[in-house]
């Protein structure tokens, strides 16, 4: 179970789907990784095709996740129902912010969210044992991505419910008058701050190697990061077709 692995600084390794075939999902999910996102906020992928990504995920016995657009409690109670297992929630600033996207994944009295009854409720045969999971089994990953999230960052990290974060290193950067300059003292210091935090606050982190660069995911968990997603679909897809041409052209 991913949350027990979280709390447990295990390490895991997921990866990116924003192509919304199932067989992709299908693929990525026979391939080993722990934890696969799907991933709504930089894709066209529907909330009806959402469903369908997380079934096959969910039945190939990893553990699926969403991405979201933004911190939307209607959102959420819509891919939670669906079957996701937890969220990874973009923007994440405050404590406030934190706070919310937690309540979003739990009923009332705990949260805010609407009781349904759908995929995640076994349609409405497994409720009962749902609504005991609900109370503390949804995964909730807060992105750190802009410069604001820095003033905040204790405070985020200290709210009940938030079980990790993953850093955006584009959207950061951007923040940081910086675009895209990872190379940059002002990212480096921000990427310090964030790990000095998260160590003294004992909070599983990661990042999001993008290129599916072997090397460095080997450091990234070298630098105690566990909570690691590797490459995304559409990389991975055109680094082994770009890869296989050149070397015969």
């Amino acid at each position: 179970m991913l949350k027990n692995k979280l709390n447990n600084k295990q390490i895991t390794i997921g990866s990116w789907i924003t192509i919304g075939n199932t067989a992709v999902a299908e693929i990525l999910a026979k391939a080993g990784f722990d934890w696969l996102v799907v991933d709504i906020e930089h894709s066209t992928i529907s909330i009806d095709r959402v469903g369908e990504l997380i079934r096959v995920i969910d039945l190939a016995g990893v553990t699926p996740l969403v991405r979201l657009t933004f911190n939307d409690p209607h959102l959420i109670k819509r891919v939670m129902d669906a079957g996701a297992h937890g969220i990874i929630v973009p923007m994440v600033n405050s404590e406030k912010d934190a706070m919310d996207a937690v309540a979003a994944t739990r009923y009332p009295p705990i949260g805010i969210r609407g009781v349904g009854l759908a995929r995640a409720q076994g349609y409405g045969v497994n409720f009962t044992d749902y609504f005991e999971w609900q109370k503390d089994g949804p995964v909730v990953i807060v992105q750190i991505e802009h410069q604001s999230a820095l003033k905040n960052l204790e405070e985020i990290f200290s709210v009940s419910g938030v079980d990790g974060f993953i850093i955006g290193p584009y959207d950061l950067s951007c923040s940081l008058g910086i675009p895209g300059d990872f190379d940059h003292p002002d990212f480096i210091d921000a990427m310090k701050y964030i790990h000095t935090t998260s160590t003294k606050l004992d909070k599983p982190g990661g990042l999001h190697i993008v290129e599916p660069d072997i090397a460095k995911l080997k450091e990234s968990i070298s630098l105690g990061y566990s909570f690691i997603a590797y490459s995304v679909d559409f990389r991975m897809l055109d680094e082994a077709a770009r890869n296989g041409i050149s070397s015969i052209k």
